[in-house]
C-alpha cells in the first residue's frame, strides 16, 4: 500500500466539532479516496493520532479473516479515544468481474464475493469499532456508501451485485446506529456517498461523465460533512456535500 505523506493544510478543516485529541482512523487506506483521507488527516492537528489499515498495512486486514479486522481495531483503540472511524474499503471490478449488465450475467460467486467486501467486512470493523467509542463528546464512525445502493433512487438497474451489498451496508448502518444511540448517545454511525472520483475502482466507468472528483477534492468533500453532522444525523445515509440519499 502507499504509504501517506504530510501535507500542509494550517485551518483543520473537516475537524472543528470534534473534541481535540484522540484518533482518526481510516480502514481501507490503500484505495485512492482511503489514501486522500489518510494524507488529509494527516494534516490536520485536531487529532492527536492518525492511524490507516488496509491489506498491505503493518496490521493488514483481510475480511476472510474477522481475526485481522479484531486485531487492527485493537492497535486504533491503543492510540487513544475513537473520534473519527472510516471505513474506506469497497468493490466493484476485479480479475474479470465486474458490475453485471443483466441477470443473466448473475455469478453466485461474484455476488458472494460482493457482499464479502461491501457489507460484510464493514459489518466487522462496526462489531470491533462501535463498542470502543467515547461514551461522551462526538464521535462518528462513517462507511462509504454509494448512491447506487439506493433503492428509491435506481433507475437504471444493473450493477446487481455492487447495488444490492451497498444497499446491505446501509440496513447494516441504520440498524447499528440505533444500538448505538443506547450506549454512546453522541456518536453517529453514517454511510457516505463520496461522489464519483477518479479512482482505480471507478476509471474505466467515467467515460462521459461529469462532475468526476479527484480524490483529494472528495477527502476534503467527506471530512467537512463529517463534521456538520452529529448525533441527531446517526443512522443517514447523505452524499458528501451533507444532503440526505433516499433509501
Amino acid at each position: 500500500m502507499r504509504v501517506p505523506t504530510q501535507i500542509d493544510n494550517a485551518n483543520n478543516a473537516g475537524s472543528a466539532s470534534f473534541p481535540n485529541g484522540g484518533a482518526a482512523v481510516v480502514f481501507g487506506a490503500g484505495g485512492g479516496i482511503g489514501h486522500a483521507l489518510t494524507n488529509a488527516l494527516l494534516a490536520n492537528t485536531s487529532f492527536q493520532t492518525v492511524k490507516c489499515y488496509g491489506r498491505s498495512s503493518e496490521k493488514p486486514i483481510d475480511f476472510e479473516h474477522e481475526t485481522s479486522v479484531a486485531r487492527a481495531v485493537a492497535d486504533a483503540a491503543d492510540a487513544g479515544d475513537l473520534r473519527l472511524v472510516i471505513d474506506a474499503t469497497g468493490l466493484l471490478h476485479e480479475d474479470d468481474f465486474g458490475p453485471e449488465k443483466t441477470f443473466k450475467s448473475l455469478d453466485p460467486a461474484w455476488l458472494a464475493r460482493n457482499f464479502l467486501v461491501n457489507a460484510i467486512g464493514p459489518a466487522m470493523i462496526m462489531k470491533h469499532v462501535l463498542p470502543l467509542l467515547p461514551k461522551t463528546g462526538k464521535s462518528v464512525f462513517a462507511t462509504l456508501s454509494a448512491r447506487v445502493g439506493s433503492i428509491g433512487d435506481n433507475r437504471l438497474g444493473g450493477w446487481y451485485g455492487y447495488r444490492a451489498s451497498k444497499a446491505a451496508l446501509n440496513q447494516l448502518v441504520k440498524t447499528a446506529s440505533i444500538e448505538l444511540a443506547r450506549k454512546c448517545p453522541q456518536a453517529a454511525c453514517v454511510s457516505i456517498h463520496p461522489g464519483t472520483v477518479e479512482t482505480d475502482l471507478s476509471a474505466r466507468f467515467l467515460r462521459g461523465r461529469e462532475n468526476v472528483h479527484q480524490p483529494d477534492d472528495a477527502a476534503n468533500h467527506i471530512l467537512r460533512t463529517l463534521d456538520q453532522l452529529d448525533h441527531r444525523d446517526t443512522g443517514g445515509f447523505f452524499d458528501c456535500n451533507g444532503q440526505t440519499i433516499v433509501w
